[in-house]
């Protein structure tokens, strides 16, 4: 008899991917469509909602085209992954966004949230959600939208509807039947109580968000509704959806209070289990919802955000092209000696944890006339590490006690030289599994427990024929790690308040300045 099957649908920044699971874990196959960003204006980053399921879809399509029908027929259930804070308006009538998906990498709403710092909301942000006043969560997109589409009436009379594209997936999945969300998307919107895992009625008033905009919320493992007929994989339970990063962080087996991972995709991000504890921090760190125990309990977790990480390789190659394909960083980097004194700061849209700036820009400091290509790509990978340590000691600080070791997932991070300047900069262990495709894993397993198909979330701790894990090991001592970090925070420090917004609580849509695409995830 065939073993069940898992399908996940893992969406992200850059591409869409569709993959398929055995009962053990096992990634059988799988298959990718890119995706475009546009950029605008300076910070601005937007999707066509449209071309997000369109990925999606034909993702989709090539997994199903490439299954024999005995797997086709054994699926048992699908989980969907997807980039966070990402968000759309669209007409309940006819499902058409009303205008492009803002990026959660965009700058644009800082005057809003510069606005609600004026009015005193921070405050009640921080307690109410974990988060705080910044460009970077869903709420401010959403007043920008309303006030640049005068959807402000419509929204009221509940004529439009707000996802991230969780919901926005499951509203074309269902065919237009299911408008809902789950908590780990929802708990980074800055309208959920992280502690009742419910929308917050004074939260959308105070925000000036319609709660008829709002999609129901229901426990991220939940009967979602089935794949609608005419799709590819029709039929299939959606029994979980998860935000990517915690998808990444249960796919790379962070059951335990402490238990860290990184995954260095478009951004960076660093997440760390505190289990049924919601920890506080007060230097940037965001706490957040993580996933629903056996029992349906909250699993929260710290996490520290960068916005830059995997679109720093994506530079080298597209913006400079000093590299022709994203693998090939590792060995242009390897030409060029360590901790030369050229650093780059990945701010290109502004930063994150612990400055939460998003006027801050990149910067490139050291250069002299021997500086070459091969430093460049040096000082990109070792800028990520750094920036990334910096979240580990913030980290460390919040649970009282260092981390053990740090597990190391996405597309960046199949670059070994990379994960040796991680573990230089924090002195920790940073290890890698065999399959960098965590967040799918993640999220295949989390539908798997709810499908019965699992009994446990360890289930897939170890999974049968994957490649060794490779361990990264620090090699730089204390006194010089920390003249490392030193000269770091400094390169950082000039790096911010950079760039000028526009003028204005909302700032109008500015005049076109060139629309550049990115379509492949390093």
């Amino acid at each position: 008899m065939t073993q069940p099957l898992l399908l996940a649908l893992d969406q992200g920044t850059t591409s869409s991917r569709a993959a398929v699971y055995d009962s053990s874990g096992r990634r059988l196959l799988s298959r990718s469509a890119p995706l475009a960003n546009r950029y605008p204006a300076d910070g601005w980053v937007e999707q066509d909602g449209a071309a997000i399921w369109r990925s999606q879809l034909q993702a989709m399509a090539d997994l199903e085209r490439a299954l024999e029908p005995e797997q086709r027929r054994a699926l048992a259930a699908c989980g969907i992954a997807n980039q966070r804070e990402t968000t759309l308006l669209w007409r309940r009538s006819g499902g058409e966004p009303i205008g492009p998906a803002i990026v959660w990498q965009d700058g644009r709403t800082a005057t809003i949230c510069a606005d609600w710092k004026r009015q005193g909301l921070e405050p009640l942000l921080r307690e109410r959600t974990g988060l705080l006043a910044d460009p970077y969560f869903s709420a401010s997109k959403i007043v920008w939208q309303l006030r640049e589409h005068g959807a402000a009436a419509a929204a009221g009379r509940g004529e439009l509807a707000f996802g991230t594209v969780d919901s926005w997936l499951l509203w074309q999945l269902s065919g237009g039947r299911r408008h809902a969300s789950e908590r780990s998307n929802a708990s980074r919107t800055l309208l959920m109580d992280l502690e009742s895992a419910r929308w917050d009625g004074l939260l959308c008033e105070a925000l000036g968000v319609p709660q008829a905009l709002l999609p129901e919320l229901l426990p991220s493992a939940a009967d979602f509704g089935v794949i609608a007929p005419g799709l590819p994989f029709a039929g299939v339970p959606i029994t979980a959806m998860l935000g990517d990063q915690q998808a990444a962080t249960l796919g790379q087996s962070c059951l335990a209070v402490g238990d860290a991972k990184c995954t260095y995709g478009t951004g960076a991000f660093l997440v760390i289990n505190t289990g049924r504890e919601i920890r506080r921090s007060s230097q940037g760190l965001l706490s957040t919802y993580g996933w629903p125990d056996a029992e349906g309990r909250a699993t929260y977790c710290l996490e520290g955000s960068l916005m830059n990480a995997g679109t720093v390789i994506q530079w080298l190659r597209d913006g400079l092209g000093v590299i022709e394909q994203a693998d090939q960083v590792n060995d242009l980097a390897g030409r060029a000696p360590a901790r030369s004194g050229l650093m780059l700061v990945p701010a290109f849209t502004g930063w994150g944890t612990p400055h939460w700036d998003p006027l801050a820009r990149g910067l490139l400091i050291g250069i002299t006339r021997d500086t070459d290509a091969a430093q460049l790509a040096r000082a990109s990978l070792e800028g990520i590490a750094l920036a990334v340590a910096t979240l580990a000691q913030l980290a460390s600080e919040a649970l009282g006690a260092p981390l053990a070791e740090l597990a190391a997932d996405g597309g960046a991070a199949a670059a070994d030289l990379l994960l040796q300047a991680q573990a230089d900069a924090t002195g920790l262990v940073v290890r890698r599994r065999g399959d960098l495709e965590s967040t799918a894993r993640g999220v295949a397993l989390l539908a798997a427990r709810r499908a019965g198909v699992v009994a446990d979330l360890a289930a897939w701790r170890q999974v049968p024929g994957e490649e060794p894990v490779s361990r990264f090991r620090p090699q730089l001592g204390a006194a010089e790690r920390e003249r490392w970090l030193g000269r770091w925070q400094e390169a950082l420090r000039r790096s911010l308040a950079w760039h000028s917004p526009p003028a204005g609580p909302g700032s109008a849509s500015p005049a076109p300045t060139g629309s550049a695409a990115t379509t492949a995830q390093p």
